[in-house]
């Protein structure tokens, strides 16, 4: 029996080519094709990172084989490499370790990249409607080549020349999650009603939100008080925001009203917020500030509906631009 078993064997693996490298499957689904001709038929199916071994190539066609041993033919581009895949890997990693800054959901169907920029490595396509993380963002100068995609061109506003890219993780079903950067005009924030309402009133274009505290309302309910984030004009700008806007609940009047409001400085992402722990105390949010060329911390405590400025050690009097 064990001779059979080993000749068995043999002649199932002799034949057996050893891999050029390691890659991974980059589209949600990746069919292996019998053969590179127009006449063909699939061999089976493979999902997003999947492990393959890259046997040979022609022209743009990729012969690989699947961790059960079926081998067939892809397109390159259906492939991520072993460097990129561990750069995925990484991303996620740092993702994990972020303050959430804004949260979403795309637009539409769309590439994630494994860095900013058009030209990058694709990671990815989502659909429209995956949820999404939002964490950092990257102003990249649109190229000159820039790649004539129905997806970018659908997009483009006149005479841009910087777009934002935004630092993402998507959930992409309710276990798995990926990381990576996204043109932000594909991007739907899901922020709290009315703050858009009061934003757009403003002028203001909100591009980080956060919860500051809770407070009862007439009836008992505890309603969230925030810190919105944004900025004045088009997308490309060296701020990641340049306004910050409070909005605490008026018992008397049974809505939001605006308790704080911050102009002038050229702030980077992220915003931290501290809140209080269980045996009380006060809010506080800081962020870096770059508006002199080099960077400031800035640091703020909330109590009750006040916000200040906190001045560091040695630091001038903080100029009055809140209320």
């Amino acid at each position: 029996m064990l001779l059979v078993i080993a000749v068995g064997a043999y002649f199932r693996f002799r034949h057996a080519s050893p891999p050029l490298e390691v890659a991974y499957a980059g589209n949600r689904q990746v069919v292996l094709q019998s053969t590179t001709a127009q006449v063909r038929e699939p061999v089976t199916t493979v999902s997003y990172g999947d492990r393959l071994e890259v046997l040979q190539r022609f022209q743009d066609q990729v012969e690989v084989r699947t961790t059960t041993g079926l081998t067939g033919w892809v397109q390159e581009r259906e492939l991520l490499s072993g460097d990129v895949w561990q750069q995925a890997a990484d991303l996620e990693k740092r993702t994990a370790s972020l303050p959430i800054q804004a949260r979403g959901h795309t637009k539409v169907l769309t590439n994630l990249h494994i860095d900013a920029g058009r030209v990058t490595t694709r990671l990815r396509q989502l659909n429209k409607g995956v949820l999404l993380d939002i964490y950092e963002r990257r102003p990249v100068e649109v190229p000159t080549t820039a790649p004539a995609s129905a997806e970018y061109s659908a997009a483009e506003p006149a005479q841009t020349k910087k777009e934002d890219w935004w630092l993402v993780r998507a959930h992409v079903s309710d276990k798995d999650t990926v990381s990576g950067w996204m043109l932000g005009r594909f991007i739907e924030l899901d922020v709290p009603q009315p703050l858009p309402d009061y934003a757009s009133s403003a002028g203001m274009r909100i591009v980080a939100w956060f919860e500051l505290n809770k407070v009862a309302d007439s009836g008992g309910k505890l309603k969230p008080q925030y810190l919105l984030a944004g900025v004045h004009g088009p997308e490309g700008q060296p701020c990641d925001f340049n306004i910050l806007r409070a909005y605490t609940w008026g018992k008397q009047r049974e809505r939001y009203e605006t308790a704080f409001v911050e102009s002038g400085d050229c702030g980077r992402l992220p915003v931290t917020i501290a809140q209080p722990g269980a045996t009380g105390g006060d809010t506080r949010f800081s962020y870096t500030d770059i508006a002199t060329g080099k960077a400031e911390e800035r640091n703020y405590v909330m109590h009750q509906t006040i916000i200040r400025r906190i001045k560091q050690p040695g630091e001038a009097k903080p100029r009055k631009r809140s209320r």
